[in-house]
């Protein structure tokens, strides 16, 4: 089991820690939205609501405790800036970024972050790639051990819904949501049925995705 600390519960932050969380994971999650934090309480192991970017809830929370620290803020790149820096000084051992533009990724690559995700501004990009490449269409890397992918899906899955797909058996994967067409479902039920053409966005071990991208 890993421990990951997430800072913000947005719709990236709050995908990211439910999945850990349901793969088994220890997850801490933060934000100053009452709101979001009592949203998402019941699906991560311990929610607080709070302003990430106060010096003193970082040193209370132990950063150098946990494996992965995520930020995934908004649009406050100074608070984003501002939060990097104190988790670094924290001993922070990996921590993963959301970027809004590259101005913001150099400052935080900058101040000792160790990955840098642009979740929104390479969805277009993405799907362009998979009309022209392979099943597997990217990987974000969020620590040594885990990774996001998305895979277009393949023959014998369509038709076929998530409880008959059993994926988590199967592959060892999680699924975060799937892709059709301009539209995501981020919340996707055992009875969503994959059609041709989806873009499933999956979750899991380093090791278990790259069986799983032989296979595709």
């Amino acid at each position: 089991m890993k421990q990951f600390l997430i800072i913000g519960a947005g719709r990236f932050g709050g995908s990211i820690a439910t999945t850990l969380y349901n793969m088994g994971n220890d997850v801490l999650i933060i934000d100053d939205s009452e709101e979001a934090i009592n949203q998402i309480s019941g699906s991560v192991t311990h929610a607080i609501q709070g302003n990430a970017a106060d010096e003193r809830l970082i040193s209370t929370i132990g950063a150098n405790n946990f494996d992965v620290c995520v930020i995934a803020m908004g649009s406050d790149i100074q608070s984003s800036i501002l939060v990097a820096i104190m988790l670094k000084e924290a001993g922070a051992r990996y921590i993963v970024a959301k970027a809004q533009n590259e101005l913001h990724a150099k400052v935080l690559y900058k101040v000792g972050v160790d990955k840098i995700v642009f979740p929104e501004r390479d969805m277009g990009a993405k799907i362009a790639q998979s009309l022209v490449s392979s099943n597997i269409m990217d990987y974000i890397e969020l620590s040594p051990e885990y990774s996001i992918v998305e895979i277009t899906a393949i023959k014998e899955w369509i038709g076929k819904n998530l409880l008959e797909l059993n994926m988590r058996a199967k592959y060892g994967i999680n699924i975060m949501a799937i892709k059709k067409g301009t539209s995501i479902n981020i919340s996707p039920t055992a009875l969503t049925v994959i059609e041709e053409g989806d873009v499933l966005i999956v979750i899991g071990h380093n090791s278990d995705l790259k069986k799983l991208e032989r296979k595709v």
